[in-house]
Parts: structure tokens; sequence; C-alpha cells
């Protein structure tokens, strides 16, 4: 009786388990291969990236800076050890403040060297834009080095001009001079960047209107490479001051205060050229407007899209000079397609201005967003 049972239960438990669904059975075999896990795959166009995943590593760009810091940096220093020397010799501090000047362009192009290579590093969850900005903290650390070396040399001049007990080797300084010009016209002509071509694409280099027809390129190149030629024009400027001084004191022994009263004139010119990097490094810095790209511009432009009947919380800022980044929020009409306006407003941001990164919101517009404090345009500065 109790074997009887036993296989009425068994019988009983096979038909449970046929009737169940066929994904629930444990050891049959699926009529249909189950789906593989979907994996990230890189698509070649999204909805809100306009330009492919940039590969890792320098870009072109980047890597021609580099190739110029890397050969201005060995020129400067061979160069800056004669001048020691040779200042040394001639007891000239005109030639010892070119070589003091060589010695802070080394220390610049060697940060500018280090903040190319913190720039490749990816970005995070803390560092979201990426390292980028590095650039510009290397442009700043090089026009302060010069200021603050320049400061010091002003300062020996004015005590040269005051006490005269000095001695001056005219000769020494003449061919010291003579070198000295040749060096910072092989750095400027190894540091000089041809202005990019003249390019709307979204990672276009700099802004102009299509609506104002071409226009010269304007050379920004990278930063830190404009920083350091712009530190040679100096320093060349400087060294042709001095290599006419060397020459008026070679013949004129008795002229020899044209040494302090050149290192004075020289220096005021040599802190005046890095005016214009330092304006511009604040300005980003400070998360101003990308210069050549202005405010009404952008805003009549998004404005000018179908469906928008206003916009707010417009941004403009750089991360370098040639990474611009815009967000905006854009009240369209309700019969307008969210999707189309903003596939429409980006592009025209892209393609017009040359924003490496834009965000918009789109949102139903209500007549009380006239009435609203934060949707008014900022003042003029």
């Amino acid at each position: 009786v109790a074997a009887g049972a036993r296989g009425e239960n068994i019988e009983h438990l096979k038909l449970r388990l046929e009737a169940r669904p066929p994904t629930l059975l444990l050891f049959t075999e699926p009529s249909e291969p189950l789906p593989e896990e979907s994996k990230p795959v890189e698509m070649p166009f999204h909805h809100c990236h306009r330009d492919p995943l940039p590969p890792p590593g320098l870009t072109p760009e980047r890597l021609h800076a580099r190739r110029q810091l890397y050969a201005a940096c060995a020129v400067c220093f061979v160069f800056m050890a004669g001048e020691v020397v040779g200042g040394y010799l001639a007891h000239s501090l005109a030639i010892m403040t070119d070589a003091a000047h060589l010695l802070a362009d080394v220390g610049s192009m060697m940060g500018s060297l280090f903040s190319l290579w913190l720039s490749t590093r990816p970005a995070t969850r803390t560092m979201t834009f990426g390292w980028h900005r590095s650039e510009t903290l290397g442009a700043l650390a090089s026009v302060v080095s010069l200021w603050m070396v320049t400061g010091i040399l002003l300062y020996l001049a004015f005590v040269r001009l005051l006490h005269s007990d000095y001695h001056i080797e005219g000769g020494a300084m003449l061919l010291t001079a003579s070198i000295a010009v040749c060096a910072n016209l092989l750095m400027a002509f190894v540091l000089h960047q041809a202005g990019p071509p003249h390019s709307h694409g979204s990672r276009g280099a700099e802004y102009a209107p299509l609506e104002e027809g071409p226009e010269e390129p304007l050379p920004l190149g990278n930063t830190s490479v404009r920083a350091a030629f712009v530190h040679v024009l100096g320093d060349l400027l400087q060294s042709f001051g001095v290599l006419a001084a060397s020459i008026l004191i070679y013949f004129k022994p008795q002229y020899k205060a044209a040494d302090p009263i050149s290192t004075f004139l020289f220096s005021i010119c040599a802190l005046g050229s890095t005016a214009p990097t330092l304006r511009d490094v604040l300005r980003i810095l400070m998360e101003g407007t990308p210069r050549n790209v202005g405010f009404e511009p952008v805003r009549d432009t998004l404005l000018s899209v179908p469906g928008v009947r206003a916009t707010h919380e417009l941004h403009l800022w750089a991360l370098t000079l040639t990474y611009h980044v815009a967000s905006a929020h854009l009240a369209i009409d309700s019969t307008a397609d969210p999707e189309a306006v903003l596939a429409e407003a980006s592009s025209r941001l892209y393609s017009r201005f040359g924003f490496s990164s834009c965000t918009l919101q789109v949102e139903q517009y209500q007549p009380e967003m006239a009435q609203c404090l934060r949707c008014q345009e900022p003042p003029q500065a």
C-alpha cells in the first residue's frame, strides 16, 4: 500500500511540473536563447552629443604645443646659462636681467608642460569638466613669476642709478647681448603660432558670426604656448635694448649708466607685454563671457529659433581660451516640438559661435515670466 502511495505521489508531482511554464522548469533547455546582457556601445550620433567621445591623451594641437615648449625650453636653458656666465664676466646688470627673464621663462614653460600633462586626465565626479583649466592656471603662474622677477630687477636697476660704483666690461657685454638676441629670435620662431583656420565647428577656436562674412583669424592657439610666446617677445625687446646699450658702452665706457637705464625701461615693456595674457586669464577665472562672444548675439540667435518665445538663465563662460560653454532656459510655445527646438537651438550655437559644450533646458512659456526677476536679463557691465 505504501509503495502504491509513493508511486501516486511521484506521478502527481510529474503532472504538476509539466503544467508549469517552460521558463520555470529547472532541468529543461529553453526553447529560445536568453537575451545577452546589453553593453554600452558608442553610437555614431547621440541626441545630446554633437561630437564623438574624444580619444584619450593629448589632441594634435596640444601635442604640437608640447613639442614647441620642449624645444623652446631646451634653447632657453642653454642660452640662460650662457648669459649668466657672460653677465658675471661683464659685470652687467642688464645681461643678468635678461638671464633672469630667461630663468622665469624656463620655469613657466616647465609649468606649462606640467599643465598640458595634467589636462589629459579624464573627467571625474569631482572634476566634472576635467583638468582643462590647469592650462589657464599655468599661464597665470607664468605671468606672475615674470612680474615678480622683473620687480626685483627694477629695484636693482634703481639702486645702480643712485650709486655709480660699478664697472662694465663692454666687450663681454656686447658678445653676450648679441647671443641673447639670437637666442630670443630662435625661441620666438619655435613658439610662433599661426592663427587657427576660420572655423564655426563645435571645436572652433574662435567665434565669428556667419552673417558678417569671413574675417581675419585671431592668433590664439594653445594658452600656455601663447603666454610663453608673449614672454619671449618681451625678452626679445629687452635683448635689443641691452644690445644697443652694450654697443654704446663698448665705444663710450663713460656712458655705463646705459646698463641700468636699459634694464629699467625694457623691464617695464616686458611687464606691459604680459598684460593682455593676464587680462584673458583673469577673465576666464572670473567665469566671464568668452572673448569675442557677445551676450546679445547668443540671445538673439536663441530667440530666432522657431517656437522660442523667451530665454533666460543664459550663462556663457570658458574653461580655456578655446573651450567655450553655454547654458540657457528656452521658453517655447505650447504648440512647438521641444525636441525640434532643442536640436535647432543647439545646432545654431555650435555652428555660429563654436561652443564646445551647450546645455539647454526647454520649458513651456508662461506670461508670468515677463515679471519674474530671475527671468530678466543681467544688466550691462
